[in-house]
């Protein structure tokens, strides 16, 4: 398979791997504890059934389209809970997948926080209060080895009491409130499909106590760009975050 006619996801892999999809740990490096344990990821995978997203760029770098996406939690007994909408499955980018409310900046939202309400209330019709403090939390930007190419800022707030998530039945088609490692586990059993930069952020937000522990760790971070790389090799494809083995190569 040439690696310009793959299609590959954006941030080119999916928690549901299974074989056929994607892609290998580093070299030399056992696979995260939040993959799928039926996956043997010493052997190479092919990507002969992709992941939902778009095509491998074989031309020039396309420009990153700026974006927003919201990290909403509640409290629970049981820990902090975080809101995940599910991408209509018909959809051709990220069909199916279960992500967190986001989407390309308009003109009208003024800046990435006014995308970040705006796309809440629109995927999950959950309208946050003027007052409503957004915290900025990440920036990822899609490998520039992918086609179609984000770059996202992301932000965490807390939800309002008792609101109610309701999709909006058309780009969006369900949406769960869950508590981040259960959100991995079940990625890992194959009940969610989770992209990249989602698994990375539900790993940082399990570690998490409370939503007020979330909002002070956000205040403190320190909010650079994060730019994977996609290399593929064969038909087989791997991500490096930077500082990974190879990522500079």
């Amino acid at each position: 398979m040439n690696p310009q006619e793959t299609q590959i996801h954006c941030w080119a892999v999916a928690a549901s791997l299974t074989r056929g999809n994607l892609a290998l740990p580093p070299a030399g490096r056992s696979a995260p504890a939040s993959w799928p344990r039926s996956v043997n990821y010493a052997e190479p995978m092919r990507i002969d059934r992709p992941p939902p997203g778009e095509e491998l760029n074989a031309g020039e770098v396309t420009e990153a389209r700026e974006a927003s996406s919201l990290i909403l939690l509640r409290d629970s007994p049981e820990g902090p809970e975080v809101l995940l909408v599910q991408r209509n499955p018909e959809q051709r980018f990220m069909g199916g997948a279960w992500v967190f409310p986001g989407g390309s900046l308009h003109a009208e939202d003024g800046d990435e926080l006014g995308t970040a309400r705006r796309e809440l209330e629109e995927e999950a019709g959950i309208a946050l209060a003027a007052d409503a403090e957004l915290v900025r939390y990440s920036r990822w930007i899609t490998p520039s080895e992918v086609k179609v190419r984000f770059d996202t800022h992301f932000f965490v707030a807390e939800a309002p009491a008792g609101v109610q998530a309701r999709p909006d039945g058309g780009e969006c088609v369900d949406a769960r409130w869950l508590r981040p490692r259960d959100a991995l586990d079940a990625g890992g059993r194959d009940e969610l499909l989770l992209v990249f930069p989602t698994i990375k952020h539900l790993e940082q937000l399990a570690e998490l106590s409370s939503v007020a522990d979330a909002l002070a760790r956000a205040r403190e971070r320190r909010v650079l760009p994060i730019q994977p790389r996609v290399l593929v090799d064969g038909g087989v494809a791997r991500v490096l975050l930077p500082g990974e083995p190879g990522y500079d190569d």
